[in-house]
């Protein structure tokens, strides 16, 4: 069977011209009254020319076009350049660069894909793309009904298989169509099925709730668990790893780190995690390195952190007496109700301590990796806002009830203190300091209305607003005319348009104040992207990944989060 995507590389241009020849209006008709009200996010899997991908920008949608073809991204990309779509180099069954940006979808649209997927293949690609789907979004597919083409890597295919499928993973076949060939090729009809996804259709928000809220509770060691993998779900995705089709891999060193992150305040304001102890007695990863952490603040328990010394070997020690902890009771006791662990651990046999310790993904993944059911782990970074709060709230209720019984005094506002998750300080003077040294060595423009900057205008703005999320990284810091940016911008996000009408400048800025020529600056920004924005591949290093990344970062927020817009349309037309 020959190489579908060869196929389309070498024979772009006929397919292209068959494709715009031919109206989104007519080939999809079927769906106009299930499209999403308002506004949404679509992915485009197998985008081919891009025509669907602009009609469903056309409507308002933020659009996301997967097309494996690059001779056809290439053609799609050119053809509708005005159409902000983004466009990934991705691919059926695995989807790997959709699935570990975080994005979710309300509608999916696979027209004429489905047959180039071999059978063997589809029962993985359908799982990669139902859980893409946000609760209550739309799968649909156009199914090709006609003979086998060795050629064109083309398969049989039937609605049956499908309708199946959707069964498995908690879904329903919204609505059957037919169509003839709009191409009027013999032997060949179109078969459109409509699936729909009720709740998150994972069984994910039930266990999360069941485990929050039911499960029996010896200490609060599995809400810390649960609310450590929300923080990170959150923060930290790039510094995971894709285990498999099942599993996320997350560093065992991170979650040891932000639990001990999560538990210090706690602790020192002698709030009690079990019915039988008062601060820090009886916690099994409370021993001497963790009592010596005392003057560390929780604060610099972060990604990108560097200790050495007796800090760092008093670190190391404490994040393994957390990892083990970690393993051997929540990771252990959280389990399905087969008796099945829920977050399997995969411990190494030894843990090299390193002489200079530096918090990235190769040292926190020397203690092992926690893995985490990708469906799981895709509900905590989409409902991450809301399943914190129960979490929370469970965790402030049972430290009341152990207080209680250990007839213990506490008060709402010192647990509420010790609960709230701390960033470090609103830190712009790296940044700032950068853009004045370029000031002195040049001209300096503001990213979003391309003005000259001077010490008095200039200003560092949040490229996504610190109120929306709470991140520092340098990436996000960008220079910005103290007018626009606080009176315009403010806390609102870029749009699609505004951003990609600032990419030479932001990339520009990113070169000169924090890559070229300034290693450890250099050090930071890659770390801190790698870390933050799941997308970027570490070994390349390319800021053109970095400002993709930023742009589904943009998309993420802006529907998981409904952060408002800012169009800046004024600066766009100026320019």
């Amino acid at each position: 069977m020959a190489d579908p995507i060869a196929w389309y590389d070498a024979n772009a241009e006929t397919a292209v011209a068959q494709y715009e020849g031919l109206t989104s209006d007519t080939v999809h008709g079927w769906l106009r009254d299930l499209l999403p009200k308002g506004s949404a996010t679509v992915l485009d899997i197998g985008a081919g020319s891009g025509r669907d991908a602009a009609w469903l920008s056309a409507k308002g949608y933020d659009v996301v076009a997967v097309e494996p073809s690059a001779s056809m991204r290439a053609a799609g990309a050119a053809i509708h350049a005005q159409a902000p779509i983004r466009w990934i180099d991705d691919r059926l069954p695995a989807l790997a660069t959709v699935s570990k940006s975080g994005l979710s979808f309300d509608l999916i649209l696979l027209s004429a894909v489905w047959m180039h997927l071999p059978p063997g293949d589809r029962p993985r690609a359908f799982r990669k793309i139902i859980n893409l789907l946000k609760p209550g979004g739309l799968l649909a597919i156009a199914l090709r009904d006609g003979p086998a083409d060795l050629v064109r890597g083309i398969h049989p295919v039937v609605p049956e298989e499908l309708e199946g499928l959707a069964r498995d993973h908690g879904a329903f076949v919204e609505r059957h169509a037919e169509a003839e060939d709009h191409l009027g090729r013999p032997g060949i009809r179109w078969l459109q099925v409509a699936i729909r996804l009720p709740d998150d259709g994972t069984g994910a928000l039930p266990l999360l709730r069941h485990v929050i809220l039911n499960d029996d509770k010896s200490s609060t060691y599995k809400l810390a668990l649960l609310r450590t993998l929300c923080r990170l779900a959150d923060g930290a995705a790039g510094s995971t790893r894709d285990q498999d089709d099942e599993f996320v891999a997350v560093p065992l060193g991170l979650v040891a780190l932000t639990w001990i992150r999560l538990f210090k305040p706690l602790l020192s304001a002698n709030l009690p995690q079990n019915p039988s102890n008062i601060g820090l007695q009886r916690l099994g990863f409370v021993r001497n390195a963790y009592r010596r952490l005392t003057d560390v603040s929780h604060l610099d328990l972060r990604v990108g952190v560097r200790f050495s010394g007796e800090p760092g070997t008093t670190l190391h020690q404490a994040l393994k007496d957390a990892a083990n902890t970690i393993a051997r009771m929540p990771a252990t006791y959280i389990t399905y109700p087969n008796g099945g662990p829920v977050f399997p651990v995969r411990k190494p046999a030894r843990t090299r301590r390193p002489s200079l310790i530096t918090l990235d993904q190769a040292y926190l993944f020397q203690f092992g990796e926690m893995l985490v059911p990708r469906h799981l782990w895709s509900a905590l970074r989409r409902f991450g806002a809301w399943v914190e709060p129960a979490l929370v709230a469970e965790w402030s209720r049972l430290i009341k009830s152990y207080a209680l019984r250990q007839d213990v005094r506490v008060d709402d506002a010192t647990i509420a203190a010790s609960m709230t998750w701390d960033e470090p300080t609103r830190d712009v003077g790296l940044a700032r300091e950068r853009a004045l040294t370029m000031l002195a060595d040049g001209d300096l423009r503001c990213v979003w209305s391309g003005r000259n900057l001077d010490r008095r205008s200039l200003d560092i703005d949040h490229c996504f607003p610190w109120t929306a999320w709470t991140c520092g990284d340098l990436w996000n810091l960008m220079p910005a005319h103290r007018t626009v940016n606080q009176r315009e911008k403010r806390a609102l996000l870029p749009t699609d348009r505004l951003l990609q009408f600032a990419r030479d400048r932001v990339l520009g800025w990113w070169e000169s104040a924090y890559v070229k020529d300034l290693p450890m600056v250099s050090e930071r920004f890659w770390l801190e992207a790698t870390s933050s924005l799941p997308t970027v591949d570490t070994d390349k290093q390319r800021l053109s990944d970095v400002f993709d990344a930023v742009c589904f970062q943009r998309i993420r927020l802006k529907h998981d989060q409904q952060v408002p817009e800012w169009a800046g349309e004024r600066h766009i037309q100026v320019d």
